[in-house]
């Protein structure tokens, strides 16, 4: 029989209570504690996976009686300061992207992670989609030969509220940085960025310092070439493909139905994904499970704090070019 870990949840909002259904069935989990400052919330969650007790501040839910493991669902502001305390305090820690908007506090918070030799994973889902997931063992097996050009395109159905953009700290760190990870988990660590941006959804996004839709070429250290584009409006649903063409091939993940299922009438028609939780759910599912799997066996989890970091460098050089207008190379961004 597997160990089970003691398990406190931090965040109790829309992902929060996504991860906490995903831990209803993860055999290795046993929520304990969970956190968040809307009680309300917070007991809703409680009542779902019949935890012992719940906690308005995170700090105390960490620290709660038997529990070994954090999965941290807290706004991004909070991420570093939780990732810290649980870190000290020798538990392992699941956190969602990012661990900071900047590199300084991504590094010393890291730094203690590592000291501390405590498991952590960093939340980008998308290397555990099924279609992802196999890709990736498609490239390494060599299946398309070597990776010539990478593209990428992720549209979610309408932007967030400008209170949000205001601390998301920019389309690259906020959004692209998921795509960005996907470039380096299929192809290989990036070189050279340069991107371009336009307000095109809503003017007030200008206001905020921010842009809507973007472009971001990447240069990858092995000689591949990929290009991301983002906005944050597609009336037609959340839309999101990838392709990684080779010398032998290519491997597409592609938009589909969410049902598969095309209606003959008048027109064409189909359902669709309404948003990122819809559409990847079962990678949500699967990263836990990875997780959990990884503590159970003594191994180190993935995407681990290397992940984190180089993630944001990247995103932080888009951000650079963005601003500068000009092509931008990582060593730039130390």
């Amino acid at each position: 029989m597997s160990k089970s870990f003691g398990v406190a949840l931090l965040g109790a909002g829309r992902m929060g209570m996504e991860h906490a259904r995903t831990l209803l069935g993860v055999a290795e989990a046993k929520v304990l504690a969970i956190a968040d400052p809307n009680l309300q919330a917070a007991e809703a969650a409680k009542h779902l996976l019949r935890a012992e007790v719940t906690y308005a501040e995170p700090e105390a839910a960490i620290g709660h009686p038997g529990v070994e493991a954090v999965v941290i669902v807290t706004p991004t502001d909070t991420h570093a300061r939780y990732i810290e305390v649980a870190a000290l305090a020798g538990k392992a820690i699941f956190c969602e992207k990012p661990v900071a908007k900047d590199l300084a506090e991504t590094r010393r918070v890291l730094g203690i992670v590592e000291h501390q030799k405590v498991p952590f994973q960093i939340g980008f889902n998308r290397r555990y989609d099924p279609p992802y997931a196999a890709a990736k063992r498609k490239i390494e097996a060599g299946e398309i030969g070597p990776v010539e050009q990478f593209i990428d395109v992720m549209r979610d159905p309408a932007p967030p509220s400008l209170e949000y953009l205001q601390t998301s700290g920019g389309i690259f760190v906020d959004m692209s940085i998921h795509d960005i990870d996907c470039a380096r988990f299929l192809v290989g660590e990036v070189e050279e960025v340069l991107a371009w941006g336009a307000v095109r959804v809503d003017p007030r996004i200008a206001e905020v310092g921010d842009v809507d839709t973007v472009n971001l070429s990447l240069r990858f250290a092995n000689g591949a070439l990929g290009v991301i584009q983002n906005s944050r409006r597609s009336v037609y649903g959340y839309d999101v493909r990838t392709e990684v063409f080779g010398a032998e091939g290519k491997l597409v993940m592609d938009a589909t139905p969410k049902t598969p299922l095309w209606q003959y009438d008048q027109g064409i028609r189909a359902d669709y994904y309404d948003f990122f939780m819809d559409r990847f759910k079962e990678a949500y599912r699967l990263e836990l499970e990875a997780f959990f799997r990884a503590l159970a066996a003594g191994q180190p989890p993935t995407p681990g704090p290397k992940d984190a970091l180089e993630s944001l460098r990247i995103a932080l050089a888009a951000t650079k070019s963005l601003k500068e207008g000009r092509a931008v190379r990582l060593e730039e961004i130390p």
